[in-house]
C-alpha cells in the first residue's frame, strides 16, 4: 500500500484546584448635594483600603486595586412624567486578589452588609505560573492522543510507521478561506458563589478546567 495521510484530532482536559479568589466591589452613594456625597463615598472607601492594605501586608491578599471616585448628577423622573430635582451620585470600585480563601469568606461576609457596599461577584483562578504549567501539560496530552489515534488508524491499515507532517491548535490545519476562524487553546474557569440570604455568604469554588485541542496529519506507510 502506497503512503496515507492521516488526519486527526487530539484533546485532553485537566481539573486543577483554584488557588485565588478575585473579589470585585462597588460603593455607592448619592444624595442632594454634591459636596455630601463626595464625603459620604470617601467615608464609605477609606476603611475598605485600610483593611485591604492591612491583609496584603499580613499575606492574605496578593494585590488590590480600587478606581477613583466617579461622581455625576441627573434629574430622575417620576411616575407622573415629572422631572425632580437634581441627585447627585459617585461610586467607587474595588478588586482584591485573595489567596486566603477562609479570609476571603469572612470578609465578603463582613462588608456584604455595609451601608453602600455592593459585591459584584467572586472569581476563581490560578496564578500565573500554574496557569502555564497547565496549560503545557494538557497540550502534551492533546498531542499524545492525535498520535495514538493516528498510529490506531495506520494499523488498522496494516501500516506501521507514522511519520508527523503538521500539528496546529484546532482549526489552524484548515486552509480554506471560507472556513471558521481558528479556535485557540483556551482556560474555562468555573465560578460559584451561594449569595442568598442567611448571616453568612458561602463561598464555592469549584475547580477550574483547562483543556487543549490540537489537529495533526501524519503520514502512515
Amino acid at each position: 500500500m502506497s503512503e496515507v495521510v492521516i488526519t486527526v484530532r487530539g484533546e485532553h482536559e485537566a481539573r486543577v484546584a483554584p488557588e485565588e479568589g478575585v473579589v470585585r466591589l462597588s460603593v455607592r452613594a448619592e444624595g442632594p448635594e454634591r459636596g455630601i456625597v463626595v464625603e459620604r463615598i470617601s467615608a464609605l472607601a477609606e476603611p475598605l483600603r485600610t483593611d485591604l492594605g492591612a491583609r496584603q501586608k499580613a499575606g492574605g491578599v496578593r494585590e488590590w486595586s480600587s478606581q477613583r471616585v466617579a461622581v455625576w448628577a441627573n434629574r430622575p423622573w417620576n411616575a407622573d412624567g415629572k422631572q425632580l430635582a437634581l441627585v447627585h451620585y459617585a461610586s467607587v470600585e474595588f478588586s482584591a486578589v485573595f489567596t486566603d480563601f477562609a479570609g476571603l469568606s469572612w470578609w465578603v461576609t463582613e462588608i456584604a452588609e455595609r451601608d453602600g457596599v455592593q459585591v459584584d461577584g467572586v472569581e476563581w483562578q490560578l496564578t500565573r505560573a500554574t496557569a502555564k504549567q497547565a496549560e503545557a501539560d494538557v497540550a502534551t496530552e492533546a498531542v499524545r492522543v492525535a498520535v495514538d489515534r493516528a498510529t490506531a488508524y495506520a494499523t488498522a491499515l496494516g501500516l506501521s510507521a507514522v511519520t508527523p507532517l503538521e500539528i496546529a491548535d484546532a482549526g489552524l490545519l484548515r486552509h480554506d478561506e471560507s472556513a471558521p476562524a481558528p479556535m485557540p487553546r483556551m482556560m474555562k474557569a468555573s465560578f460559584a458563589a451561594d449569595m442568598g440570604a442567611g448571616p453568612a455568604v458561602e463561598l464555592q469554588p469549584e475547580d477550574i478546567i483547562v483543556s487543549a485541542t490540537v489537529e495533526a496529519r501524519f503520514a502512515a506507510r
